[in-house]
């Protein structure tokens, strides 16, 4: 595949970013661009009816390695709001706004969030493999860990910072959004406090995961459990010969049976380590994209319902 220079890029995408007709059953909604499923899917339940919701990477997508296309640059070119997860997590987005055109408010959801760097966990126990060599630390040294929806009580800021940019966005219908933003908070509380419940029965020793890449860290956190991954924080990155032969013996060291794939990564990794390991895949969780609205994680609830429930039955099977 020949790679298109930034220039063609940008001068593409302006040149696509022409206005359209908004149908008149949407000209007194709010026009709301995400980046991603999951931020779409906290924005459509805060927004409701008063909201028009476009989502930029769709269902099971990769928005680590995403390419925007110039239908993206119209769709920004007609928003009145974009809302983004930040934390270095969507690297093209800002070519995207300046492509466009667009000039309103692009929200960071994740403001606010004390998030995990990427030196703090490699080495330690809870959130990397221990076996991954120096020079990955060096290699994401600075490096923030963009995944901070996977912890319930970052959703919960983020949900707070998608209410206030749409009341700023649409201030007659702010308190319409506060309202539905306090019922889905409810909703994420009780949540939470589900799966603390499930996964507090895990005997400590048994709490350990392998996945296909750093992208559950902020999970292993809340719920105490000691994610290992081949791969680091972005799915761009390749684990060498060497880091993948040291995670096979980590596992077989510590007794590591518990293997997933994950719904936006290449499954051949994790197979691999499997079949060396003498290890069973447990199944799919979905880290940075939901799934499709029939699949198993079509919302932000139900993606962390499906994840903790495979989870919890790879610890007891």
């Amino acid at each position: 595949m020949y790679r298109i220079s930034r220039h063609f890029f940008l001068a593409a995408l302006a040149t696509f970013a022409v206005a359209t007709t908004t149908p008149s059953w949407a000209a007194d909604k709010l026009n709301v661009v995400t980046t991603f499923t999951i931020l779409g899917d906290m924005a459509r339940n805060v927004g409701g009816e008063h909201i028009v919701l476009t989502t930029l990477v769709g269902p099971n997508g990769d928005a680590h390695v995403y390419e925007p296309t110039p239908a993206d640059a119209r769709v920004l070119a007609e928003a009145d709001l974009v809302l983004v997860n930040g934390l270095g997590f969507e690297g093209w987005i800002d070519r995207l706004v300046k492509a466009s055109g667009y000039n309103g408010p692009v929200v960071v959801a994740s403001k606010s969030i004390s998030a995990l760097k990427a030196e703090e966990d490699r080495g330690h126990k809870h959130y990397a493999a221990e076996a991954l060599a120096e020079e990955a630390k060096e290699q994401h040294h600075g490096e923030l860990d963009p995944h901070a929806w996977q912890d319930l009580a970052n959703g919960r800021l983020y949900v707070a910072n998608i209410a206030r940019a749409l009341a700023a966005a649409d201030p007659a219908h702010a308190i319409h959004y506060r309202h539905r933003a306090k019922a889905y908070d409810g909703r994420l509380v009780a949540l939470d406090r589900e799966i603390r419940s499930r996964l507090d029965t895990i005997p400590s020793d048994r709490r350990k995961v392998i996945t296909s890449h750093d992208a559950f860290r902020y999970f292993g956190r809340a719920y105490s459990i000691d994610f290992f991954a081949p791969v680091g924080l972005s799915t761009e990155s390749e684990p060498s010969a060497g880091e993948v032969a040291a995670l096979v013996r980590q596992m077989r060291d510590k007794g590591i049976r518990a293997l997933f794939v994950e719904n936006i990564t290449d499954p051949r990794l994790v197979q691999q380590l499997a079949r060396e390991a003498g290890a069973v895949i447990g199944g799919t969780l979905y880290s940075d994209s939901l799934s499709g609205p029939t699949g198993p994680a079509p919302t932000y609830l139900d993606m962390f319902r499906h994840n903790a429930s495979e989870i919890a039955r790879a610890f007891t099977s």
